[in-house]
């Protein structure tokens, strides 16, 4: 173990605009303590995005940063680049943002992964959804030939690998090495709650409780997007179980045929 080698990494991914539950979060001891806190995307998408992204930033040089797919398309979205984005809160997403924010965002785009030495895991890699792409799906039951693909320019040196995207948290060996989903803080599949993640030594899976009504009720009042009521109820309490997102990326990690 090296002089650079951090004891406890908390990660947080697939917050999505959502600062009720990025407080919550936040507000844990463990993750106050923690060496470093990373960020694996989809930060901004979502009813509050300047709000978390200010909050973030606030947390000073602890915060290693990761854009996502999402955070990448309110960039291009803002720019002229791109003239929709998928997710139906996208755009109102986009024009909250100031200019400086897009540029952040912009800046942190450019870096797809990071690699950390976290004590008991050697070299962890930190990417948004594969190391190679922002929007590829691999899930907890991915077939081992879909990890051959997607880890195939992995170095050798790395034997745990950290990835969000999917909004669901799991902990499985592909090859030998050990791949981590924190899960979503903001946007849960499955089970309501805030989830991220602690390492070091181990991979411990974490879900921070917060009150949901109260927070419905705060993105109602704060967020004038249309169907801010409905969105909030909708992804707060979890209401896509972990069945439902299974079967609807099940398609896109390459089984569909197989």
């Amino acid at each position: 173990m090296t002089d650079t080698t951090l004891h406890r990494v908390a990660v947080l991914s697939d917050i999505h605009g959502v600062l009720p539950a990025l407080e919550a979060v936040l507000a844990e001891p463990e993750v106050a303590a923690a060496e470093r806190i990373v960020l694996t995307g989809d930060i901004t998408a979502g009813p509050q995005p300047a709000e978390v992204l200010a909050l973030l930033r606030a947390q000073g040089e602890r915060v290693l940063w990761i854009a996502g797919n999402a955070d990448r398309e309110l960039v291009e979205y803002r720019r002229g680049e791109r003239q929709e984005i998928p997710d139906p809160i996208g755009p109102y997403a986009a024009a909250q943002l100031a200019d400086a924010d897009v540029e952040f965002l912009a800046t942190i785009a450019a870096a797809r992964s990071l690699t950390l030495p976290v004590r008991g895991l050697g070299e962890v890699l930190f990417c948004h959804a594969t190391p190679r792409d922002d929007e590829e799906i691999v899930l907890v039951d991915s077939r081992p030939a879909r990890w051959t693909e997607v880890l195939a320019d992995v170095p050798d040196t790395v034997r745990t690998i950290v990835c969000g995207h999917t909004h669901m948290p799991y902990v499985r060996l592909a090859h030998g090495r050990l791949i981590v989903n924190p899960g979503s803080v903001g946007m849960p599949y499955g089970r309501s709650g805030a989830h991220w993640c602690l390492l070091g030594p181990g991979t411990d899976l974490r879900v921070t409780p917060y009150d949901l009504p109260a927070a419905v009720e705060r993105l109602v009042a704060e967020c004038d997007w249309p169907g801010i009521a409905e969105w909030a109820d909708y992804f707060l309490n979890a209401r896509a179980t972990d069945t439902e997102a299974l079967e609807a990326f099940g398609a896109r990690d390459g089984r569909a045929g197989s």
